[in-house]
């Protein structure tokens, strides 16, 4: 019996756009940002921004020293230019999880970073005037879990951090090799290929009363 629903955040809950972040960090001078970033992996620094190798200042001071005249690129400029990832959140769907939650536990499991996670992730979840904490139970994002999908260990940390049992809990996410990662520690799954909603989804794996 599903009592928990575990959300990834990119692709299920928020809109994101690889190419808009590719491309302002390109213009103010990152030469791999290509390279760098994934929609499902991430590499190089920006990796270590997500699993807490390093801080956001570590992360900032690396890509300055890696652009031309670097030291002329503010900190807020590579902040922007890292948000330009997220397009942001339709209502429809804090709505949704607004309306799961009088049914089940909603918790967060993301890939993610202080500086998106701090600002512009923060900042979508205040539409309906309230906090990201107002929409989960409970909440495990990549840089405080020193760990990414889909590593066996951000879902170990997951299923201690948040006290779920894997067989009682639904996984949503917009990666399959994610959800086979998850099946194996015994989480039931559900893809959400791009295009589709989490709540179209949901309709078929949740009783017509609790969606």
């Amino acid at each position: 019996m599903i009592k928990n629903l575990l959300f990834d955040l990119g692709g299920v809950i928020m809109d994101i756009k690889r190419e808009r972040c590719v491309d302002a960090l390109t213009r103010i001078g990152v030469t791999n940002a290509n390279e760098m970033l994934g929609l499902y992996v991430q590499s190089g620094d920006f990796l270590n921004l997500e699993n807490g190798s390093i801080t956001a200042d570590e992360f900032r001071n690396s890509i300055r020293a890696n652009i031309k005249n670097g030291n002329n690129v503010s900190d807020n400029e590579i902040d922007n230019a890292l948000n330009a990832f997220l397009v942001g959140i339709p209502l429809h769907r804090l709505a949704a999880l607004r309306k799961l939650r009088q049914h089940y536990k909603i918790y967060l499991l993301s890939n993610t970073n202080p500086i998106m996670y701090y600002s512009e992730i923060a900042r979508q979840f205040t539409q309906e005037g309230m906090t990201i904490d107002d929409y989960f139970d409970g909440q495990v994002v990549s840089f405080l879990a020193h760990s990414n999908k889909p590593e066996r260990k951000i879902f170990e940390y997951a299923i201690a951090h948040l006290g779920i049992v894997p067989a009682e809990t639904l996984f949503i996410d917009d990666s399959q090799s994610n959800l086979d990662a998850a099946a194996q520690m015994g989480f039931d799954t559900a893809l959400v290929p791009p295009g589709t909603e989490f709540e179209e989804i949901l309709t078929h794996r949740l009783p017509a009363n609790e969606k």
